[in-house]
């Protein structure tokens, strides 16, 4: 399920953005007045963002020399696009400085702005705060960060266009602590030994093979110890090793070996050649009250090693891991920072040994650094056993995606998937759709609207029929055989993303059967690209942010609101006794604490937050309380009613739990997609993308929200009879319950 990316919200454009990777050659001489281009772009500049932004050099409106960049919007535009450059290389310093010309015109509902991003999550500033808007004469911008020389990977600037308008820049200068930066030298970047092992880059030569019931075990053996030792190990963490290489000449001699002795011997020889072991340590003992999850490292005595092999491993295990890990840091919010790690994204279909890295991998990093393993509701050692075999097997390339994409639904998080448009998956679910939504309504997949209203009417297809079937193959069997390859915290949210390829095929028709009125009928449909027909429409339709349903009851739309016009729109809901806050959106603005203003009497704390330690993998620790808030005797005392459904999920779920807080609110729809907390991205070989929950985001009372959602004190859910009628069931009871309620004291 696609999520409509907005224009103001930082974390959005930080989240994006990360991917971004400059090509070298001319970018290596600086270009920030533009002044080097060749077919319409400037040389050394990259650009990212959503479509429908035109990106070009102006010879005509400029502040010196040849050209200017621009970006503007056109029809149907949505979110941001930004100019990009690269810094060739890191340098000393302590404060950076990026300045420059901006100028624009028709600049509304989002702003223009320089921006700033020094990697990984040191330091960033888009002007989000003090954005130009409007129509504007040249002028000069600047914006200052903190350096932090030693942790950075790269520094990249550039220019920004939010929501609807056109804006120039142009004569940027870059300077750290006063210093123009053509005057300075780069920092030379060191080199580690894991970078200069190139003896695999050609592959694993490791032979496809269905493993033995012996080699599943000693493989599920090395993949337990490689990850134990990838995060804990001194020098593995100072990367002295390129530690998937290693997998592949230790994997020879696992495979080769007549039994556990034999295979315990060459572990333990293995680790001892890694480096010495024997610093002191021994984690400190933390209070349990502040200790959500600790690491499951019991297999080390339970599966009775060698005793070398298990003192080795228990040395390791009492030591503090190191502060630092090649593989392995945090950002500034907290979650995993899963660095250093290649995606080979070359080959789609690796090699054997390298899809054992793949599972591997994954399954390591789930193990010391997903902070809902808890939840996942099996024993996870079981799981990695499980796929041995499956990824050793795997004949081709759509075998090895949807095995990948097995493992990572197994763990149950809805930030969880392939992402980034994987082509194989493309092909796998077909690249054609019929131009009927489909949603699951009282658990039937069920018209709800269409892609295109023209196409869509020419079906036959009306709101509220039932699909019964899809090229003779029933729903349920359907439902059955896309479980497996549909990661989400829950089975509504499964249904959710079932729902979204219900009715999409590689064949240029499809036959469907179909329910009306207890009478089921046989149709072909013929089928689009989304080239013809938008697939998105449904998440990109405006609504307005906010409205009075009438003279006591005000709405705010929570995917479209703005806290800029928060303090005008509140003028007409102070005086209102119900506030209807619809969460079933994603948020276009991050609202919460504005908003919470508003609602609360005071501070009111309504998220606990857990992160890991890269001290002790595995454990997960309750760090931080957030509050909500602060005094406002003028705070509103109406009934806030907060609707959220299985399309409010992360940043949304967030929202909901702050707008829960008020002291007369309550909660009504059906479960939220239960994936809450900022992301970790990862990479997997075959240019695998795939994301996971990186924060444990529980209630003040350490009440769970993953996988469980938001739920709601009344649950209310659409019907087919509703749908066909065209009436949004949910908001009908709130304001029915407003309705039979006293007004409360007017606040203005």
């Amino acid at each position: 399920m696609k999520k409509r990316v907005l224009p103001a919200t930082a974390v959005l454009f930080l989240l994006f953005a990360m991917n971004f990777c400059q090509a070298q050659g001319p970018a290596s001489r600086l270009n920030l007045d533009f002044e080097m281009a060749k077919d319409q772009k400037p040389l050394g500049w990259e650009d990212f963002g959503e479509k429908n932004y035109l990106l070009s050099l102006d010879t005509a409106a400029v502040k010196s020399g040849a050209y200017a960049a621009t970006i503007q919007s056109l029809p149907d535009h949505g979110g941001y696009h930004a100019w990009a450059f690269t810094l060739p290389g890191n340098y000393a310093g302590r404060r950076i400085k990026l300045s420059g010309y901006v100028k624009t015109e028709n600049v509304s509902d989002g702003f223009a702005g320089l921006w700033v991003r020094i990697d990984p999550n040191i330091a960033f500033d888009n002007m989000q705060q003090r954005g130009i808007k409007g129509t504007t004469g040249w002028q000069k911008y600047e914006i200052v960060l903190d350096m932090a020389p030693d942790k950075t990977k790269q520094i990249v600037v550039g220019g920004l266009l939010a929501g609807p308008g056109k804006m120039w820049m142009d004569d940027l200068q870059v300077s750290i602590d006063g210093v123009p930066l053509e005057q300075l030298k780069p920092l030379e970047k060191k080199v580690v030994p894991a970078e200069e092992d190139k003896a695999f880059d050609n592959g694993s030569y490791i032979a496809a093979m269905t493993p033995d019931k012996k080699q599943v075990a000693n493989l599920k053996v090395l993949g337990l110890i490689w990850g134990f030792l990838k995060y804990r190990h001194p020098d593995i963490a100072k990367g002295l090793w390129n530690w998937d290489y290693e997998l592949f000449r230790i994997l020879p001699k696992i495979l080769n070996t007549g039994n556990q002795p034999e295979r315990d011997a060459v572990l333990a020889s293995w680790i001892r050649n890694l480096g010495p072991i024997d610093a002191p340590g021994g984690s400190k003992k933390e209070s349990t009250s502040v200790i959500k999850m600790e690491p499951d490292l019991a297999w080390i005595r339970d599966d009775r090693f060698s005793p070398e092999l298990t003192g080795l491993l228990t040395t390791i295990q009492q030591l503090d891991a190191p502060e630092e890990n090649y593989y392995l840091g945090f950002t500034a919010t907290g979650n995993a920072d899963f660095k250093n790690e290649r995606a080979y994204p070359s080959n789609p279909f690796p090699d054997a040994g390298f899809r054992l890295l793949a599972l591997y991998r994954y399954w390591n990093m789930i193990q010391y650094y997903f902070p809902y393993k808890q939840l996942i509701g099996e024993d996870w050692k079981n799981v990695l056993e499980e796929f041995i075999p499956k990824f050793m097997s795997n004949r081709d390339t759509t075998e090895y995606t949807l095995t990948a994409l097995e493992l990572i639904a197994r763990v149950h998080d809805t930030h969880a998937n392939i992402w980034g448009n994987n082509a194989r998956l493309n092909a796998y679910h077909g690249t054609r759709y019929a131009p009927v939504e489909i949603t699951f309504v009282e658990d039937q997949p069920v018209v709800t609207g269409y892609y295109d209203n023209e196409l869509g009417k020419k079906t036959g297809l009306l709101r509220g029929d039932r699909i019964v079937s899809v090229n003779g193959r029933p729903v349920k069997k359907i439902i059955q055989e896309q479980l497996k390859y549909r990661p989400a915290s829950n089975y509504p949210t499964q249904l959710r993303d079932i729902a979204a390829d219900f009715l999409r095929t590689n064949d240029s028709v499809l036959h469907v059967g179909f329910k009306r009125a207890n009478k089921t009928e046989d149709l072909v449909l013929k089928t689009y690209t989304t080239k013809e027909i938008n697939i998105y429409a449904k998440y990109q339709r405006k609504d307005t942010s906010f409205r009075l349903i009438n003279k006591d009851i005000a709405y705010l739309n929570n995917g479209s609101i703005k806290k800029a016009d928060l303090p005008e729109i509140w003028k007409a809901i102070a005086p209102t006794k119900g506030l209807i806050i619809d969460n079933r959106n994603y948020p276009s603005d991050f609202v919460i604490y504005d908003l919470g203003f508003y609602l609360m009497p005071g501070t009111r704390p309504f998220v606990k937050i857990t992160r890991g330690n890269l001290r002790n993998p595995g454990q997960f620790r309750f760090e931080k309380t957030l509050n909500i808030g602060m005094d406002n005797p003028n705070y509103y005392k109406g009934r806030v009613v907060i609707l959220v459904n299985e399309t409010s999920q992360s940043s949304s779920e967030f929202h909901a739990m702050g707008y829960r807080a008020h002291p007369n609110a309550i909660v009504m729809g059906s479960t939220t997609a239960g994936a809450d907390g900022n992301v970790s991205r990862l990479q997997l070989p075959g240019g695998i993308s795939s994301m996971i929950s990186g924060l444990g985001i529980y209630y003040p009372d350490g009440e769970e929200t993953q996988r469980v959602g938001i739920v709601p004190d009344v649950v209310v859910k659409p019907t087919i009879r509703g749908i066909k009628e065209e009436r949004d069931e949910v908001l009908e009871k709130a304001i029915e319950l407003i309705n039979r309620e006293q007004p409360a004291a007017a606040v203005r």
